[in-house]
């Protein structure tokens, strides 16, 4: 073949013709076509040209089919890649939500739950009555994404943060008598605070998971996971004793009506959820830009390789929450010599793949709201001298099948510490006959909503079967050093756990 009947690279780059997997078909293809004498060089680059101007009328074509879907498809990711380097719009106009308890919820929370409504990628939402300000999406946000659309914000730093009860057979009564005996079972068994770990941890079968190789981010915390598996973290995080009064007979947990011992815990992925939290949410917001006061909400793409690592790094810290909670509760029924009559769990901070009631699939992030799917138990706490409430979801689509995780702050850590005094908290126990071992002021319970109204305002999204009353409540003790450390690098936040 002479040089001057070669399609070459020069050839292929003025029509357009520029990325290395199109460009070595076309290469190849026109190589064929010409050994073949079935076109010239000149007719080649007109078809060709005609395949770039509207690839879709030769997709069934026996011969160029195969460069006209390669030649789609690498068009769709060029603009694709040019949108995203563009940074993406928010929509003009909010779309409709619905908030439960608008007017106890603060005015910062509803903003960013309207900025999140307004994502090109969003598809619906709700606002429960215990919302209040964060990063991002507002704790008690949840929203629904494109199926394939991830936001790590969304599901917040504690990922699977996570509720978890164990019912005894045994009567309360016997609580109030012993008292010193449960205030040392969570002395022993339970571990709080930033960075903490057990030197002997228990073994644990959630570390047989293959799931621990999958990525360079997940191999690397390992060890930090294996050291902290079964402690608690800081914040509201608990590990309590109360009593929990079934309200009757008729239910499906086949307890009679009554009271009974119970074993409360609150707490989440600790160091391993946090630094996955983030890594992915660093790498959300370098990839996808957004206006800044909605940079937080940035998404990663499920079909690409960050995408699939977040979602596999964020359920791996599901199971490694619910077994952080399994650990505490079975050294705990270990020492009383007792098998639970129930144990009954359930997640926040996490995303789901969903659908809406009209059948369209979804992401749905619950950051902060508890899945009330109809018939689906959930446990929503108060503070440490409120009551929480053993739940069984409605399947309310408006709320997008959830309801609230707890009573929700009316005031700021910051606030608290200004306006609570040591004297307040002392009283505000005494008055409610609650041991408090360790705790802070910014726990105390008026930093929080009233729980009562809060359930009030949720009557159509979840029934109450049972209530819980805390006795004994262990938290972190008092820390130095602020709880979550944020630092800026090039104007972003960044979170780690020491």
């Amino acid at each position: 073949m002479k040089r001057s009947e070669k399609l070459e690279k020069k050839d292929l780059y003025a029509i357009g013709i520029y990325e290395i997997v199109v460009f070595k078909l076309a290469g190849q293809l026109a190589k064929t076509l010409i050994h073949e004498k079935k076109y010239n060089k000149e007719e080649i680059i007109i078809i060709f040209k005609n395949i770039i101007d509207a690839p879709d009328n030769f997709l069934s074509d026996d011969t160029f089919g195969a460069l006209a879907k390669s030649i789609k498809e690498n068009q769709f990711q060029n603009n694709k890649t040019k949108q995203e380097k563009k940074g993406f719009d928010l929509k003009p106009v909010v779309p409709q939500y619905a908030i439960y308890g608008k007017d106890n919820i603060d005015d910062a929370a509803i903003q960013q739950m309207n900025t999140a409504m307004c994502l090109p990628i969003s598809v619906a939402g709700a606002l429960m009555p215990d919302a209040h300000f964060g990063y991002g999406l507002p704790i008690g946000g949840v929203l629904a994404t494109e199926s394939d659309k991830i936001i790590p914000f969304a599901v917040g730093v504690d990922i699977a943060c996570r509720m978890c009860m164990s019912i005894f057979p045994m009567e309360f009564a016997y609580l109030e008598k012993h008292t010193q005996k449960f205030k040392n079972l969570l002395s022993k068994n339970t571990l709080f605070g930033t960075g903490k770990g057990f030197e002997k941890p228990m073994a644990d079968d959630v570390f047989d998971k293959s799931e621990w190789k999958a990525t360079k981010v997940i191999r690397e915390l390992r060890k930090k996971a294996e050291f902290q598996i079964g402690t608690s973290g800081t914040g509201n995080h608990f590990v309590e004793w109360g009593m929990i009064t079934i309200l009757n007979d008729n239910n499906e947990l086949k307890l009679p009506k009554g009271k009974y011992l119970a074993l409360l815990s609150h707490s989440g992925s600790r160091g391993f959820g946090a630094n996955i939290a983030g890594h992915y949410s660093k790498l959300a917001m370098e990839k996808t830009k957004l206006p800044d006061h909605a940079k937080h909400l940035a998404w990663l793409d499920m079909n690409t390789e960050e995408g699939q690592e977040y979602w596999i790094g964020m359920n791996l810290a599901g199971d490694y929450a619910s077994a952080n909670h399994h650990q505490i509760h079975k050294k705990m029924a270990l020492d009383l010599e007792m098998t639970p009559l129930k144990i009954i769990e359930n997640h926040h901070n996490f995303a789901w793949k969903e659908k809406l009631a009209d059948g369209t699939e979804v992401l749905t992030h619950r950051k902060g709201a508890t899945p009330a799917n109809k018939g689906e138990w959930g446990i929503i706490p108060g503070s440490m001298t409120a009551p929480g409430f053993l739940v069984k979801g409605k399947g309310n689509p408006d709320s997008l099948f959830s309801a609230s995780h707890g009573a929700g702050r009316v005031m700021s850590r910051t606030q608290a510490f200004k306006q609570i005094t040591k004297n307040d908290l002392e009283r505000m126990l005494q008055d409610n006959g609650v041991v408090l071992i360790g705790g802070d002021l910014d726990e105390a319970p008026n930093a929080y909503k009233n729980i009562h109204e809060v359930m009030n305002f949720q009557s159509d999204l979840v029934e109450v079967i049972g209530e819980f009353s805390p006795k004994i409540v262990r938290m972190a003790d008092k820390e130095k050093e602020p709880r979550w450390k944020t630092k800026k690098r090039g104007g972003e936040l960044e979170f780690t756990e020491s």
